[in-house]
C-alpha cells in the first residue's frame, strides 16, 4: 500500500451529518463481530453461500449443502459486508471514514447508498469475469470503497490528504497522487499477475473504481473539477 490515508481537507457543503458513512461503518464492524462469531462457535462454513464465488456465479457451482445464502445473485451485495480480519475491515473503514463523507455529500443520502453497493456490485462482476472457474470465496467492502475513491478523484483531484507515505512519514499530497498511484498498483498487480501471489481482489477494485468514475461522471458532470 503506496499511502495510508488519515484525513482530508474537503468540507461537506451540502448534509449536516453523513450518517450514511457512519451506518456503512457500523454495519460492516457488526457483520464481522457476527462472522467472528459463528467462525468461534464451529459455523463458519455456512457462511459461504454469502460470499461471492465465481464459478458458482458463472459455472453453477453449487453450494455445500450446510451453507445458507439467499441466492448468487444476492451474493453480489452480501460479499461487501463480509471481512477476512481485522486488517481488512480496518483498512477498507478508514478509506471509507476519510472519502465517503464527500461522496455522500455530494450525492445525497439515498443516491449514495445506491452507489455504494451498485460500485461493490461492479466490482464483483469484473473480479468474477477475470476468474470465471475460481472456487476461492471473495469477500469485502473493497470494491464498494474502490468507487468511492474513483468518484472523488474525478470531483476532487486536488484535494489535499494527509497520509502516511510507506507507512510511517506523515506528508500532504494531492488525492490525484495518492489515489492515482492506489490505481496504478492495482492495474500492475492485475496485468501481471501479481494479484494472485498477493491474495488481493485486484479485479474488484478496478471494477469498482471505473463504475464510481463513471457513475460521478454521469450524475454530477457539471462538478467535476478539471485536472488542467
Amino acid at each position: 500500500m503506496p499511502f495510508l490515508p488519515l484525513y482530508d481537507s474537503n468540507p461537506r457543503i451540502n448534509i449536516k451529518f453523513h450518517y450514511v458513512t457512519i451506518s456503512l461503518l457500523a454495519i460492516n464492524l457488526f457483520f464481522f463481530i457476527e462472522t467472528i462469531n459463528l467462525v468461534r462457535v464451529g459455523f463458519g462454513e455456512t457462511l459461504i453461500g454469502y460470499t461471492l464465488l465465481p464459478a458458482r456465479l458463472f459455472g453453477g457451482l453449487d453450494l455445500p449443502l450446510n451453507a445458507q445464502g439467499n441466492g448468487v445473485l444476492f451474493s453480489l451485495i452480501s460479499y461487501q459486508f463480509l471481512h477476512g480480519g481485522w486488517q481488512h475491515l480496518l483498512f477498507n473503514m478508514l478509506f471509507l471514514w476519510v472519502f465517503g463523507d464527500n461522496i455522500e455529500d455530494k450525492l445525497g443520502h439515498s443516491r449514495f447508498i445506491l452507489y455504494y453497493l451498485v460500485c461493490g456490485i461492479a466490482g464483483g462482476l469484473l473480479h468474477s469475469l477475470v476468474n470465471p472457474t475460481s472456487l476461492n470465496p471473495t469477500i469485502g467492502a473493497s470494491g464498494a470503497i474502490a468507487g468511492i475513491l474513483g468518484g472523488y478523484l474525478l470531483l476532487y483531484p486536488r484535494a489535499r490528504l494527509l497520509v502516511l507515505a510507506f507507512g510511517f512519514i506523515p506528508v500532504r499530497l494531492p488525492s490525484l497522487l495518492v489515489i492515482g498511484a492506489f490505481f496504478a498498483q492495482d492495474l500492475i498487480w492485475g496485468i501481471t499477475g501479481t494479484d494472485t501471489i498477493q491474495g488481493v481482489a485486484v479485479w474488484a477494485h478496478i471494477g469498482g473504481f471505473i463504475c464510481g468514475g463513471i457513475l460521478i461522471f454521469l450524475l454530477t458532470r457539471k462538478s467535476i473539477t478539471k485536472f488542467n
